[in-house]
Parts: C-alpha cells; structure tokens; sequence
C-alpha cells in the first residue's frame, strides 16, 4: 500500500529521478493573442517598413522609385518648415497633454471630493460626462462647428464679446498667424480635458478612504488633501495620462486640417499634417515618407520612455510597501 501511494505521488508530483516536477508553462494563451499581433503586423509593422523603404527614395508616386539613401534625411534636417511644424508640436503637447492633465486632475478631485460628497454621486456622473462628450464627437464634426464660432464676422464668440460691450476684443481668430495657433491650442484644451477626467476619477476610487479621513483630522484643508494625498496615490493614472496625451498631440491631424489647413502662412502647421501636403500636394512621397518615419521614431522613443517610467515608479512604491 505504501509503495502503491510513493509511486501515485511520484507519478503525480515529482519526475522519474525524484526531483520536483516543474509545472508546465500554460501556452493556450497564445492563440488568442495571435489573430491580434497577426493584425498588428499587417497593419502597422508592414506599412511601417514599407514607409521607411521609400523613405530613402526620390519618387513622385508614379514609375519607379529611384534609390536616393539618406538624401531625404539630411534635407529634412535642414528643413526650416519641418523645425517650425516640430514646434508647433510642442505647443499641441501643452494644449493636449499638459493643461487638460492639470486641469483633470483639479476638476476630478472637485467632482470626486466636493461635488460628490455635497450633491450627490449622480450629479457627478452627469457633470463626468459633459466633460467627456468632446471625447466622443468626432473631430472633423468638432473642428466644424468651433470653425463656425470662431468665424471672424458672423461667428458667435465675436458676437458675444461684441454683445458684452467688448467689441474692441475681436479677431480672426482663425485667420490671423499670431493667435491662430493659440486657437487651436484652445479648441484641443476642450477636446482633450474629458480623457484626464475620466481616468483620474477612476484612480481615486481606489484611493484608502481612511487617507483622506486622516487628513481630515489632521486639519487639513481641501488643497492640502489633494497635494499630499490624491496626487501621490494617483501617479501612475498622471503617468499614463501624460503619455498617452502627449502621444495623440504629436500625432494630431483631424483639428488641424479641419480648422486651418495648416494656415495662416504655416502658422498651425504640424508634421502630420506637413507630411500629407508633401505626399498628397507636392507629390515627393520619399520625403513625405521620410517626415512620418521620423515623427514615428520619435513617438516610440516617446511611448518607451514613459513605459520605462512608470515601471520605475511602480516598482518604487512597491519597494516602500515591502
């Protein structure tokens, strides 16, 4: 009998010289995961390497592509137009990443800590997704309709500042190549805010109640709260949605075609956008592949860095808990 349950358990537990069998890496997983990385690898991987092989061509879209190696490149980094749209960039990452982070981050803990608390959670909900709503409108349909209120002689905030007795604030806002910018900055601060919102809310639901209780007793105020309490305990919600943010300023195309088309004079132009008038316009599909080879680069360094970041932070905190 015994010699029967050493040899059940041997079979069952350990291997044939009786040492402890390893279990079995569970690889059933994988066949999920295939239809989608062999999607990923059709539409993104292969595009991208066909866009970096005629990235160092002169080709004008029709014939055949004549090898130019890295002629494209070198012209583009004495591109004074691709530098200027590159800085506009930086602004579009301050208008979408930065300014809707802070202010998501102040109006989720208002919406979470006060208006919550004092009005109720369904009041909450409905103001969550007022915010939220640019997010689900599509682009060309917002770009159209902010078009239409920042027209310069019938639009409506002209009206407005007109009705107020502030007819002296007018202006092209759209037309004019020294505020234009700051217009679209303005229009992607109200698509963009509801994103921040909505992720930071949900990250404080996870907050220890008992924090903020503590706080409480402690004597401190609502500001206070939230600089030593919300913040810390939502820093990788911040993280994800810096990155994340930052990402779709530097990639953005929709606003600013709709909108201005990359005008006044190159004012709003964005290397999306300076990519495809060089594909689609001027037809040098090499250099225009060469921009979005670039700008695609830097979005990976981009998305890596803030990867890398947040695993460091996360692996901090759990070192401070252990």
């Amino acid at each position: 009998m015994t010699a029967t349950v050493e040899r059940g358990s041997r079979a069952v537990g350990t291997h044939r010289h009786g040492g402890p069998r390893r279990p079995r890496p569970d690889r059933s997983y994988a066949l999920f995961l295939l239809p989608g990385a062999l999607a990923f690898l059709a539409a993104v991987v292969v595009p991208f390497l066909m866009n970096t092989g005629v990235s160092f061509t002169d080709w004008q879209g029709v014939g055949s592509p004549r090898w130019s190696g890295l002629a494209n490149y070198r012209e583009l980094m004495d591109d004074s137009e691709f530098w200027a749209s590159f800085r506009h960039s930086l602004f579009m990452v301050v208008a979408m990443a930065v300014v809707p982070t802070v202010l998501g981050l102040v109006l989720a803990a208002a919406l979470f800590d006060h208006i919550g608390k004092h009005f109720g959670s369904r009041t909450a909900t409905v103001l969550r997704a007022c915010f939220y709503l640019p997010q689900v409108l599509p682009i060309a349909v917002a770009g159209i309709v902010w078009s239409w209120i920042l027209a310069p002689d019938n639009g409506s905030l002209n009206a407005l500042l007109k009705g107020v007795g502030l007819g002296s604030w007018q202006q092209d806002w759209l037309g004019d190549p020294d505020i234009a910018l700051y217009s679209v900055m303005g229009v992607m601060v109200w698509v963009q805010i509801g994103f921040p919102l909505v992720v930071f809310m949900a990250g404080l639901q996870r907050v220890d109640p008992q924090l903020y209780e503590a706080a409480e007793l402690d004597g401190a105020g609502w500001w206070r709260r939230f600089w030593h309490v919300t913040l810390p305990q939502i820093r990788p919600e911040i993280s994800v949605v810096l990155t994340w943010c930052s990402i779709a300023a530097l990639k953005v195309f929709g606003a600013v075609y709709v909108l201005t088309k990359g005008g006044p004079g190159g004012a709003t132009d964005v290397p999306s956008y300076f990519s495809f008038t060089t594909f689609f316009e001027k037809t040098q599909v090499g250099y225009g592949a060469a921009i979005s080879t670039v700008l695609t680069v830097i979005i990976m360094l981009l998305s890596l860095i803030g990867l890398r970041l947040q695993t460091r932070a996360e692996d901090a905190e759990e070192g401070v808990r252990a």
